[in-house]
């Protein structure tokens, strides 16, 4: 928590760096677990980074090790949770979690249904692995901020991991998911774009909304520029609101850090604040889940 040898500033920068795994430059110097001043060899070093400085001299390529980790772990619960209940479902009428199961899946079928104008059997399982594994992620964001953070750093200083304190456990906070998975939802849109409207998606680019030759090069940047905006709209939306909520979260976590007088009503923020997020958290997921549906709608649509 806020306070130990920490500043509000430090404690907040520190909750919202990622752990990362990545090349250091030939010749970058470094602080090793020894308090000594250590230079990269020849060829560089793949190291986990100790602090903000490390990460941006990784560049490009550095791995957020946490939002991988915990987005494959959250989404390999789900696939395992949903298959578990699939083998226990009978004749009989579904009660516990086979209920909820089988609400979920019902109420993606008909969002599907009401959204989608195509056929295509991809549609409806894709919709139900979005919305529960964006939600699982979102979800996260309700865990005490500094409680896991906390657990895992103990244990890993006493394997003898030191300095790699690090650990955001909301993998939808980081634009590399998000962005990754709007990027996958572009890559869908584009393949059925080309599948379905052969030459037709072309003129679609080129031939519109001005239906003449000429303003081909006026068309094809417009539409060009929205087509772009799809899967950034998508990604970045989900970031900015999770990313907001988890600041909130940290900002209150850091009152109780200020005096006695201030623990019960951040202790009320809190909990107020979590109980409000339950909304964001379920929103956004369906909100990402219905923008996939939609564009890949408009994928299918052959004028």
């Amino acid at each position: 928590m806020a306070g130990d040898n920490q500043t509000v500033s430090e404690y907040i920068v520190h909750h919202l760096t990622n752990l990362t795994y990545g090349r250091l430059p030939e010749g970058f110097e470094r602080t090793n677990a020894e308090g000594g001043i250590e230079k990269i060899g020849q060829g560089g070093s793949w190291v986990m980074a100790h602090g903000a400085e490390e990460i941006a001299a990784m560049g490009f390529f550095a791995i957020h090790v946490d939002s991988m980790l915990w987005s494959i772990g959250l989404g390999a619960l789900f696939c395992w949770f949903f298959f578990r209940q699939s083998r226990r479902v009978s004749a009989e009428s579904p009660s516990g979690s086979i209920a909820l199961v089988e609400m979920i899946v019902e109420f993606v079928d008909n969002t599907v249904k009401d959204t989608f104008h195509g056929k295509n059997a991809l549609i409806a399982p894709l919709a139900l692995t979005i919305f529960v594994w964006v939600f699982l992620m979102n979800l996260m964001d309700l865990i005490p901020v500094d409680l896991i953070p906390w657990a895992l750093s103990t244990g890993i200083e006493t394997i003898g991991f030191v300095g790699v304190e690090y650990q955001k456990i909301v993998p939808s906070t980081d634009p590399n998911i998000t962005m990754g998975m709007a990027v996958g939802v572009f890559i869908l849109m584009l393949f059925y774009s080309i599948k379905v409207k052969r030459f037709g998606f072309v003129k679609e680019l080129t031939m519109n909304p001005f239906n003449h030759p000429l303003f081909i090069p006026v068309n094809l940047f417009m539409e060009t520029v929205g087509l772009l905006a799809k899967p950034f709209s998508l990604g970045l939306r989900l970031f900015g609101n999770m990313y907001a909520g988890e600041m909130i979260f940290i900002l209150i976590a850091a009152l109780f850090s200020a005096g006695l007088l201030w623990v019960l009503p951040a202790a009320i923020l809190q909990i107020g604040w979590a109980i409000f997020h339950i909304l964001v958290i379920t929103l956004q997921a369906f909100i990402f889940m219905v923008l996939t549906i939609v564009y890949l709608s408009m994928a299918h649509e052959d004028h």
